[in-house]
């Protein structure tokens, strides 16, 4: 094994494409060509003496040497991090670049302006912002934080919570002005909903009353859509009543361009959740951004932050 051509350019290589299973991806990421990724994975597998990954028309995968090396690999680059953290001082913490994956209304209407006042506190760390509903691989897109919202899975992430997303009930003053307001639960199954087709059962309400009771009201309606700020849009258009983020309308509500509805009647909040690649949360950069948008989105209308343990 000749060590001295084990480079970090050729391991970082080495380990995005274990990641992500491509090499022109990872190229694209790193902004070079294929042909720079392929010589340096053709290099490191030379100095070390072995296969790393073995690769088909179709995808890349690690060969039984490749994995253990590619666990090694993750341990040593993220030393190198934290070391030229260490070695820069204040000044380290504050340079280099963060992913976070986000969903996407949340991100549009609350995350990008916190994550414009953190760089505005740290101008050398560069924040690149993916909004997405799906449930991303963060170790194979290379995202460092991912806020989501909603149940998650058994994960080998490591996760904050950070708080619970209010909901309600709301519609246009001029959809209510035409078509009655809901007195009752049972009223909703005649009004026009505004449904999210990415989320399961959207076609039943569950509301708690006022003394315990919960109800199961049929929800239809002629418009669906995948994405928070169309149903915003269709909200303020008037076609219908819709349940929703209190972050997603607060603005709408106190303008007077919505109105809350059944307001002694109350949805299931969602849970609002931080995810951490293990690897990457404790280089400073990261840890920053975590503490800051950790505290900020607590400030957020609607989160409800969880209570302490006793």
């Amino acid at each position: 094994m000749d060590r001295s051509n084990i480079t970090l350019e050729r391991m970082r290589s080495f380990v995005r494409v274990a990641e992500r299973g491509s090499l022109s991806a990872v190229a694209r990421e790193l902004g070079v060509g294929q042909s720079t990724i392929t010589r340096h994975l053709r290099e490191l597998e030379e100095a070390v003496g072995v296969p790393l990954l073995s690769r088909t028309t179709r995808r890349v995968t690690l060969t039984d040497e490749g994995s253990r090396y590619y666990a090694r690999s993750v341990q040593v680059l993220r030393l190198v991090d934290q070391a030229g953290d260490e070695a820069r001082g204040t000044r380290g913490a504050q340079a280099g670049t963060v992913r976070i994956s986000c969903t996407a209304a949340f991100g549009v209407l609350h995350v990008s302006r916190l994550i414009f006042a953190f760089q505005d506190r740290h101008p050398d760390i560069a924040v690149d912002l993916s909004l997405t509903d799906e449930r991303v691989d963060l170790v194979r897109e290379g995202v460092d934080i991912a806020l989501r919202l909603g149940p998650l899975a058994d994960s080998s992430m490591r996760l904050r919570g950070l708080g619970q997303s209010r909901r309600l009930l709301v519609a246009a003053p001029g959809y209510l002005a035409a078509h009655g307001r809901p007195i009752v639960p049972q009223d909703l199954s005649a009004h026009e909903g505004i449904r999210m087709s990415n989320v399961a059962g959207s076609d039943t309400l569950a509301l708690h009353g006022p003394g315990g009771e919960n109800y199961a009201v049929p929800f239809g309606g002629r418009f669906r859509v995948d994405h928070g700020l169309a149903a915003r849009e269709a909200l303020v258009a008037g076609r219908g009543i819709a349940p929703a983020h209190q972050w997603l309308v607060d603005d709408l509500l106190v303008a007077g361009r919505l109105e809350e509805i059944l307001p002694d009647y109350t949805l299931t909040p969602v849970p609002l959740s931080m995810l951490l690649v293990p690897e990457r949360a404790d280089i400073a950069r990261v840890r920053l951004l975590i503490d800051f948008l950790t505290e900020r989105i607590g400030r957020i209308a609607g989160i409800e932050q969880p209570r302490p343990h006793r």
